[in-house]
């Protein structure tokens, strides 16, 4: 049977879209991150409920947060040294590993009733080492499994794939936790890694020449540090994500609190708000990757830049539940385009002696902001109210967006 041209442009189309899941070893890794991924967005949106059911405190939600992020600051830079060292794959699995025993830690302690607010902090401090050591391995392993000319769309799928899973977890989570409770959450979490673990352990990886360095950790990073600050593009993407961790997606620490003070609803709401956030971002991350090298990656990062936080300020004065929804659906999308373009464009252009380096401070500057958003949201919701808690933040977003588009107009242009 011969294929229309309609037919054959939609078969194309797909091809393009879809072009690093054919090779093998992305493909084990794309199913093994969606079942973990989607495993640990359940135990997000579960934890967080949680908490705020013992506390009831809007900036208790901050403190989680901030003790899951602090580890970032002190060990993922040395996380990035490690993985231009160790092989990736040993690095991430130790650390898939090490999130799973956690997991099933705090699901013992709900199981058996015992959980306390400084458990929950304890475990979210000691999950945050994990991924510090993680994050920067994960970043720079993508190119051990693609060839280059795939590489952008493997970054766009790797964040379809982290979106999806942010879309059904929370969802899942939402009617578990209602159902079963939040033990089952924190279980199906940990049993969800081994899909992940098996996923590397079955790859067949051509051997990765790891870069042989002289001089001390000190000076590996600092080899990081001088070419992120003497790269414009990179320094001014790196330092805009910093911008966007650490007064923009801050919002979704309240989302527990939201969802019950402001928008009067319970944690199925909570987890149709996280839903409906990943649900742009999934939106977002398939549109990088059909797109691909058609458009300038630059002017998918303007309009992204100026399409989040203006739906968080529209977000701010909401108070139905569907057009909150909906909103928060475009602050995914456009966060989604200005994170995944950012990537993209710092990828193709750091040399790969530096890959892990500069990827760990990459994550450093984002994961790192993310703890600080976290404590300075919640302590402001507690005192002035989650909406203009928002609504402050998120103005410093869009005078960032704002001050970039003047200052430096080149970068519509990027490729």
């Amino acid at each position: 049977m011969r294929m229309n041209s309609g037919q054959f442009y939609t078969a194309a189309t797909v091809q393009q879209t879809f072009a690093a899941l054919r090779y093998p070893n992305y493909r084990l890794w794309f199913i093994g991150q969606l079942v973990s991924l989607a495993g640990s967005w359940m135990q997000t949106a579960a934890q967080g409920f949680l908490v705020f059911e013992l506390t009831q405190s809007p900036a208790f939600l901050g403190y989680v947060g901030f003790a899951a992020g602090v580890p970032s600051w002190m060990f993922m830079l040395y996380g990035g040294v490690i993985a231009d060292r160790i092989p990736r794959r040993t690095i991430i699995a130790v650390a898939q590993a090490a999130m799973m025993v956690l997991a099933f830690l705090l699901a013992a302690l709900v199981a058996t009733g015992r959980v306390q607010p400084w458990h929950v902090v304890a475990l979210a401090l000691l999950s945050g080492v994990a991924n510090a050591f993680d994050a920067p391995s994960r970043q720079a392993f993508v190119v051990e499994l693609v060839e280059r000319e795939d590489l952008t769309n493997a970054i766009a799928l790797n964040a379809t794939m982290f979106n999806a899973a942010a879309v059904v977890g929370p969802a899942i989570a939402g009617v578990v936790y209602a159902l079963l409770g939040p033990a089952w959450c924190f279980t199906l979490n940990g049993l969800s890694y081994l899909a992940v673990i098996a996923a590397l352990l079955a790859m067949k990886l051509a051997p990765m020449p790891l870069q042989k360095h002289s001089g001390s950790t000190v000076d590996q990073l600092r080899q990081g540090f001088r070419y992120v600050v003497g790269e414009q593009v990179t320094r001014t993407l790196i330092l805009n994500l910093g911008i966007i961790s650490l007064f923009g997606i801050s919002l979704v620490n309240l989302f527990p609190a939201w969802s019950v003070n402001v928008l009067g609803g319970d944690v199925r709401t909570n987890g149709l708000m996280l839903a409906a956030r990943g649900l742009g971002a999934l939106s977002g991350a398939l549109l990088i990757a059909y797109l691909g090298q058609r458009v300038a990656r630059g002017r998918l990062w303007t309009v992204g830049s100026f399409v989040m936080p203006l739906a968080i300020v529209a977000f701010t004065f909401v108070r139905w539940v569907p057009l909150a929804l909906f909103l928060l659906v475009l602050m995914g999308w456009g966060f989604m385009v200005v994170a995944n373009s950012s990537n993209a464009l710092v990828q193709t252009r750091v040399p790969d002696e530096l890959r892990g380096r500069v990827m760990s401070i990459y994550a450093l500057v984002f994961f790192g902001g993310l703890p600080l958003g976290a404590l300075l949201i919640g302590e402001m919701a507690e005192r002035v109210g989650e909406p203009l808690a928002v609504l402050l933040n998120v103005s410093i977003v869009l005078l960032a967006s704002t001050v970039i588009l003047l200052r430096l107009p080149y970068i519509r242009r990027l490729r």
